[in-house]
């Protein structure tokens, strides 16, 4: 029996090694995807979503519709999807707020596209992809926030595109609160190498 018990404890003690081990493994991949920008000439720019107030984008968003324009203006795409949808009491969904804003720093409507059902990267990510594809577009740049770039190029693969992140640089999530939303993604890839990405797709918001 003392000896059952001490083959328990071991095997606890591996797992508990293994686990910590995978997860430090996958919080060091997002920290050094956090620290990359691939930005190279694409098909299209795919924009996540944040939040707005009745028709302006927050400055989380703010930050990545502007970096999103400057690589339009770059000539890196000819292509910008906006993506996020309404919250409830909302009268404008994200993708709305982002459009217009883009509008007004000289992207015209034409180069637009607005994906405003999603409520989260998966779902959002999933969507742009079947319209794009659509297009004959699949090779896409990702723009978000540093911390996502790891588990958004992870999610536009899985749903068939070929991806790559430029994320913004000036994200006004920064210190402590970036930290925070890393370990959250830490979290999220490790379930979601495991079980798929779309189960776990509300451990982590946009």
């Amino acid at each position: 029996m003392l000896a059952g018990m001490r083959w328990s404890v071991r095997l606890i003690a591996v797992v508990l090694l293994a686990s910590v081990a995978y997860l430090t493994i996958t919080f060091a991949q997002i920290w050094l995807a956090a620290r990359r920008n691939h930005a190279h000439p694409v098909e299209a720019i795919i924009v996540l979503g944040a939040a707005q107030y009745d028709g302006r984008p927050s400055p989380v968003l703010r930050a990545r519709l502007d970096h999103a324009a400057d690589l339009y203006a770059r000539g890196l795409a000819d292509v910008i999807v906006v993506t996020g949808g309404r919250a409830p009491g909302d009268r404008f969904t994200e993708a709305t707020a982002a459009a217009v804003y883009l509008h007004g720093r000289g992207v015209p409507d034409s180069a637009i596209r607005r994906e405003v059902e999603g409520d989260s990267s998966y779902e959002s990510i999933a969507a742009s992809a079947l319209f794009l594809r659509r297009e004959g577009l699949t090779e896409v740049l990702l723009v978000s926030d540093p911390f996502h770039n790891y588990r958004i190029v992870a999610i536009a693969e899985d749903v068939g595109l070929d991806a790559a992140a430029s994320a913004t640089p000036d994200s006004p999530i920064r210190g402590e609160a970036a930290l925070k939303r890393m370990l959250r993604e830490t979290v999220a890839v490790s379930f979601g190498r495991i079980l798929g990405y779309r189960r776990v797709t509300t451990l982590v918001q946009r």
